[in-house]
Parts: structure tokens; sequence; C-alpha cells
């Protein structure tokens, strides 16, 4: 019997419930080993309300975070202990639990931040957003084309820190009476100045091509994903040619919501595993990995879609 969307549904649930409870064990085993902030020390916040299948839009912060904590200090505010839990582990600033708006009350009173920073839109940030006295900044998890770079809810910030000229006229475009000179402030990618991470195969003859796609959406208005239209064919195209190496990065949310999505990611990693064990010398690569860097700088050539990548790959100059 086919299995239904309800019973995929229920099961999803059902393992990110125990998932949950699996982290709040492991977090109340660690907690009291993470030295808190001393009051009044932390002048920026990061707040993150997510779980940890969206830590890669804090993740990718980690670096300009731990140059900007050189002279003003940053804390990380976790919601979730799965989060909270993986920043105990690889956060270069310190993190902060905060679960509950009464663990964020103590915050704000105990430390009295000047700015908090947002890298997404998740519903919560407005628990936090209520404090006054301190600036609300945006800085999003990225720089792309999509329809989440010129959603309304800019407006509920005090400012926003964007890439560039790009994102002006995006924003323009978009949204009514909303005082670009006034409210946002251009800072460039700072994540391109920490790129990271050296190429995992040897230096040889063979043309490295990236593709990174990004994940399905969750709207049709926000499918940009190439996974199941394209993405099956690339891969296949290029594991085929002996002059080809593929370095394949989708997206961490790649097939978390469509079942055909998640199939034809799981037949490209499939055919990079076959491809690997026919000839070992190919050294293609399926890439989870947390640094990004490597990937965009050494590729000769990426292909992409409407992602944050775009604009990434072009601050190495590559086509």
């Amino acid at each position: 019997m086919p299995i239904t969307s309800d019973v995929r549904t229920a099961v999803r649930l059902a393992q990110r419930l125990l998932a949950s409870r699996r982290s709040r064990r492991e977090l109340a085993r660690r907690l009291p080993s993470v030295a808190a902030p001393a009051p009044g020390t932390i002048e920026i916040a990061v707040y993150f309300a997510d779980g940890p299948v969206n830590m890669y839009q804090v993740r990718q912060w980690y670096a300009p975070l731990a140059e900007l904590a050189k002279t003003h200090p940053v804390a990380i505010i976790a919601r979730s202990p799965g989060t909270m839990t993986t920043l105990i582990d690889e956060s270069p600033v310190p993190a902060v639990y905060a679960r509950q708006v009464v663990d964020l009350e103590q915050f704000v009173e105990t430390q009295a931040p000047k700015v908090v920073l947002y890298v997404n839109q998740n519903a919560r940030n407005f628990q936090m957003m209520r404090y006054g006295r301190m600036w609300h900044v945006f800085v999003n998890h990225g720089e792309s084309d999509k329809m989440y770079m010129t959603t309304n809810q800019f407006k509920a910030y005090d400012y926003a820190l964007i890439a560039g000229d790009a994102a002006r006229g995006r924003l323009a475009e978009a949204l009514w009476d909303y005082d670009l000179d006034a409210r946002t402030i251009a800072i460039g990618r700072p994540q391109a100045d920490h790129f990271a991470g050296a190429a995992p195969y040897p230096a040889d003859d063979r043309t490295v091509v990236l593709y990174a796609p990004t994940w399905e959406g969750d709207r049709g208005a926000a499918a940009y994903g190439s996974i199941a239209s394209h993405g099956t064919t690339i891969a296949e195209q290029v594991l085929a040619s002996p002059r080809h190496r593929l370095v394949y990065r989708p997206h961490p949310r790649s097939g978390v919501l469509d079942p055909a999505y998640r199939t034809a990611h799981e037949r490209i990693v499939a055919a990079i595993t076959a491809a690997n064990a026919a000839d070992p010398t190919a050294h293609h690569v399926h890439d989870e990995g947390g640094e990004l860097g490597w990937q965009l700088a050494d590729a000769d050539v990426a292909i992409t879609d409407i992602s944050a990548m775009i604009y990434d790959r072009l601050a190495v100059g590559k086509p």
C-alpha cells in the first residue's frame, strides 16, 4: 500500500520529537559545563531560533563574528536544544541557551546588548524584537535573487545589512515606502573574506565542475531548486566523462519536503559513489561539510541555481 502524505507527515513529526528528546537529554548533560558570559559583557547578540537543520544560516557567519568579537563581545542566542548542543561544539563565540521567553528576559536584563543580529525570518524573531533600547539588525544568510531577499519583513528591523547595489535595487523595486538610505547599510559579503578549506582531491588535469543547487522550497513561488528537474542529468553527464570531476554540494535542506526531490538527490549521491568505485582516481565529491570556500575557489566551472552561491562564486572571479 502506498505511503500517503499524512503518514509521511506523522513519521516526520515522530522523528523530530524523538530527536528533540535526545537533544534535550544531551544538553542537560553538557550545559552545566558551559560558562555563561559575565553580566554586562555582551555588546552584540546573534539571535537564532531555528533547529540544527538550519544551522548553515548562522554557521556561515562564524568567521566574521569571531573577527568582530575581537573588539565587540558577541554571543549567539539559541532557542533549540539541538542547536545549542551544536554551538557548544563549534561556535567561535559564546553561546547562550534561552529556550523560553523568560530566559530571553534574563539575558536582556543581565547583558543589555546594544545590537541584536538576525540571520533569518523565523516567526520567533518577534519574541526578541519586543525589547527596546537596542538596535535590531537583519543580516540574512545569503545574497541572491530569491523572493526571500525582498520580503516586506525587512521593515520590521531597525536596519538591514545588505551586500550592495543589487540588493538595493531589489528592495527598491519590491517594497513600498522603505527608506533605503536610512535603513540599509552595504557591507559586501564578509563571508567571502574567510573562505576556508583545502580541496579533498589531488591536483590533476581533470576539469572540476561544482554543482551547487538549492532546496525545493516550501511553496511554488520559492521553488528555485534544480535537483529533480535537471540535477540527475547534469550529474550523470559529468560523471560519465573521464575528463571531469564532480563536486556536488546540495543545500542542507534538499528533499526535506518533497519526496521526489529527495529521491533525485539520493540518485546523484549513489551515482557519485558508483563512479568513484568504478574509477578510484576520479575523486568525485558529495560535499556536506561545514566549510565553504574551497568548493568555490577550486572549481573550474560552477553550476548553481538562483541562490547565494552565485554571488559567493563571483567573489573568486571564476566562471
